[in-house]
């Protein structure tokens, strides 16, 4: 690895190297985020008129079926952290090839699961029998990527275990500005329509893969990756799935509450569902931002645990917390008081933009509080807690959400698309708490003193 990818996370001032790593890290982010994004510009602009509906529609299934596979690129992160912090060189490059191998099973399971059940799982959400057929094609093509998808979220993970957020911006830059050139030539040239945008995105996302194993294949150390070394390590396996499958499966459970909540917005019909996808793509960008923070308490956590660094996980939660609040509080204020020109960028009816509005209003002035909670679980995971965080978002942010779809928002006073979308912030104030008094629990039992490199135990 190069001397200037390399970041020492476990001495000097916190604040500028969390920074380093989390503002490229948060442009990755925002640039993955425009391969949805350009699909759904795309196709309100020039494409049918049900597929911006049957894109935006498509979204909360994706993560659901997506999340539980992604958790394992949060296993794969605090492991390497906690080896490289550990400086156990030989249990390094067992993560880096065990990770790139559950990234290429995970992805091929995603892809026949997705190609099988596209439609079955559609029609549970209730969507519209207009945007049923698109919706469906969409799918089922986005969904021959996600082995190159899997493959980079777990490299780019490994590079960040390091601080080597930089290169993975690059390969995303690159990847990107193909996705958004193939949309237009697919959609515009070739009349594609739904269609062409998914094929543009596992094209791109085919490019980024390919980008990013290449880099590791260049590394000079332990972070090297070597085909005829692609196999498992069952130890390494076992504690990337015992962090990771906790982890993904919390994300599950926000991906399930959210496929609810998309399928009580279909419920309202082809303008709200329009508008809540472009006002869902708007905040898309908010979240990525402040959980950019969140995977650098996660790293920075790990990798002092590991080196023995303990004095600093309390500075690192403080700081992390800090920095994603204020990006929430900045960003989403800023985005809801431009979002009628924003929400024009993906659909011009105005019926569209009021419903976006509605749900902008209650969502990303409070974002900021789902990046304090998103940190403190960062952190926690960092100090190798993987269970607790899962339970307290099942019962706080899921378990809320789902109680109150099924009961309050039936009543007829609530049942409407404001008091539906007020069980976001709701949840997140609330289970933010619930994760803050967790962690102050758990940072007890860590030592109190630090320990020198030299006394660190021999790895498990």
């Amino acid at each position: 690895m190069r001397d200037n990818a390399k970041m020492d996370m476990t001495t000097g001032a916190i604040l500028p190297k969390l920074l380093k790593l989390s503002l490229p890290l948060m442009l990755s982010s925002i640039l993955q985020l425009f391969f949805n994004a350009a699909d759904i510009i795309v196709v309100g602009n020039f494409a049918s008129e049900h597929s911006l509906a049957a894109v935006g529609s498509t979204g909360s299934l994706v993560n659901l079926m997506t999340n539980l596979f992604l958790g394992i690129s949060t296993g794969s992160n605090v492991l390497a952290s906690h080896y490289l912090g550990a400086r156990d060189n030989a249990r390094i490059s067992s993560t880096v090839h065990t990770s790139v191998f559950l990234g290429a099973v995970s992805g091929l399971i995603l892809t026949a699961a997705g190609c099988l059940f596209a439609d079955d799982l559609l029609m549970l959400m209730q969507t519209p029998e207009e945007v049923l057929g698109l919706s469906s094609l969409y799918l089922r093509i986005y969904f021959t990527g996600m082995t190159a998808m899997m493959i980079y979220n777990l490299g780019s993970s490994i590079l960040r275990a390091k601080g080597d957020t930089r290169r993975p911006l690059i390969y995303l830059t690159c990847s990107g500005v193909v996705n958004v050139i193939l949309n237009l030539v697919f959609v515009i040239v070739f009349k594609m329509d739904v269609a062409g945008v998914a094929l543009a995105t596992v094209i791109s996302q085919c490019l980024s893969a390919f980008l990013l194993i290449r880099c590791l294949m260049k590394e000079t150390d332990a972070f090297k990756f070597e085909f005829r070394k692609l196999r498992p390590d069952g130890a390494v396996v076992a504690k990337i799935l015992k962090i990771g499958i906790p982890a993904g499966f919390q994300g599950v459970l926000f991906s399930l509450s959210n496929t609810v909540i998309q399928s009580s917005v279909n419920s309202f019909g082809s303008i709200v569902m329009a508008g809540s996808a472009a006002a869902a793509s708007i905040e898309g960008f908010i979240w990525v931002s402040m959980n950019a923070f969140s995977q650098g308490a996660l790293t920075f956590t790990s990798a002092n645990i590991g080196a023995g660094r303990y004095s600093r996980v309390n500075r690192i939660a403080v700081i992390s917390c800090a920095c994603a609040a204020a990006t929430g509080i900045v960003l989403g204020n800023l985005a809801y008081m431009f979002g009628t020109p924003l929400l024009s960028i993906y659909d011009t009816r105005p019926e569209v933009i009021e419903a976006g509005l509605i749900r902008m209003s209650l969502v990303c002035t409070m974002y900021f509080t789902c990046g304090l909670m998103d940190c403190i679980v960062g952190s926690i995971r960092g100090m190798e807690y993987a269970v607790t965080p899962t339970i307290v978002s099942l019962l706080g942010a899921c378990g809320l959400r789902l109680l109150w779809i099924f009961t309050g928002f039936q009543l007829e006073q609530f049942h409407t698309v404001f008091w539906l979308f007020m069980s976001y912030p709701a949840s997140w104030i609330i289970t933010f708490l619930a994760h803050f008094v967790c962690f102050i629990f758990m940072r007890r039992k860590l030592p109190k003193n630090d320990v020198v490199r030299g006394e660190l135990p021999p790895a498990e």
